[in-house]
C-alpha cells in the first residue's frame, strides 16, 4: 500500500542519540569540536518534526478538520510509526480539550499518534496541573500551538449556568467546576447575547486563552518571542467544524 508524505512514518522519523552525535564531534581538536558540536544541535533540531511556526501548525490543524468534515482522513500505517515514537514525541500543538466523550482531538483534526499533546478536563479550562503540563509540552516538547478547544453543548457550562439561576449545591468535587467556569457565565450575562450557552462557551475558551498567554515565566515568555502562539477554537459536535475564536 503506498503511503503519501502525511504518514505517521513520514512525520516521525526516529531521533537521533545526543550523546553519539556529541560524542563524534569531540573527536576534533577544540575548535574542530565547538564547530561539530554546532552541526550536532543543528542536526537534532532538524530531526524534529514539529520544528514549525505556530501558523504551519494551525495550519495543519485547519486541513486535518477539513479532512474530518468531509470524512476523507489522511491514510496512515500506524505500526510504521512505532520504533520512531517509542523513542520521542514531537507533537505539533497542545490542545485544552473537555472531558466529553464526543470531543476526540485526534479525530478532530485528523492527526496521528503524537501529533498532539492533549489536556483534557470537563469544561476546558486551565488547571494548575494542566497549566503544568502545557509548560512541558512547550518548552521540553518544542510544541509550537495551544489550542483551547471549547464545543456545542458543553454539559459543564450548562450545569454552571443552572447553578448560578437556581443557587443549587452540588455533590462531591463538582462545585470546583462551576467555580472555575462561573467568570466565563458572567461575562456571557452582560454581553446578552441571543444564545447564552454558546455565548458562556465562547467566553470561557476566551478566558482561557488569555490565562494561558499570561502565564508567566514560561508560556508567556513563549508567546512574547513568538516562539509559541495561543489560540481558541469552538468544535461544532453537529457538523464537525471547529471555527476559530
Amino acid at each position: 500500500m503506498r503511503r503519501g508524505p502525511s504518514t505517521v512514518c513520514d512525520l516521525h522519523r526516529p531521533s537521533l542519540s545526543r550523546r553519539g552525535l556529541l560524542a563524534a564531534a569531540a573527536a576534533g581538536t577544540a575548535m574542530g569540536a565547538s564547530a561539530g558540536i554546532r552541526r550536532a544541535e543543528a542536526a537534532l533540531d532538524g530531526a524534529r518534526s514539529n520544528a514549525i511556526t505556530p501558523e504551519a501548525a494551525l495550519t495543519r490543524l485547519r486541513d486535518g478538520n477539513g479532512r474530518y468534515v468531509a470524512n476523507t482522513p489522511a491514510n496512515r500505517d500506524f505500526a510504521a510509526g512505532r520504533a520512531a515514537r517509542a523513542a520521542a514525541q514531537y507533537p505539533i500543538a497542545c490542545i485544552v480539550g473537555c472531558a466529553d466523550a464526543r470531543v476526540a482531538p485526534d479525530f478532530i483534526f485528523d492527526q496521528g499518534p503524537g501529533d498532539l499533546f492533549v489536556v483534557r478536563v470537563a469544561g476546558n479550562f486551565v488547571t494548575t496541573d494542566g497549566l503544568a503540563s502545557l509548560e512541558y509540552g512547550v518548552s521540553v516538547l518544542g510544541a509550537p500551538l495551544i489550542l483551547v478547544l471549547g464545543h456545542s453543548d458543553c454539559g459543564a457550562v450548562k450545569a454552571t449556568i443552572d447553578v448560578m439561576k437556581t443557587d443549587a449545591t452540588l455533590p462531591g468535587h463538582l462545585p470546583v467546576l462551576i467555580d472555575a467556569i462561573r467568570p466565563a457565565v458572567d461575562l456571557a450575562e452582560k454581553a446578552r447575547a441571543q444564545d447564552p450557552l454558546a455565548e458562556a462557551i465562547a467566553q470561557n475558551v476566551r478566558h482561557s486563552v488569555r490565562r494561558l498567554q499570561q502565564a508567566g515565566p514560561i508560556l508567556a515568555e513563549a508567546v512574547a518571542a513568538g516562539r509559541v502562539k495561543v489560540v481558541g477554537g469552538f468544535y461544532d459536535i453537529g457538523t464537525g467544524r471547529v471555527a476559530m475564536l
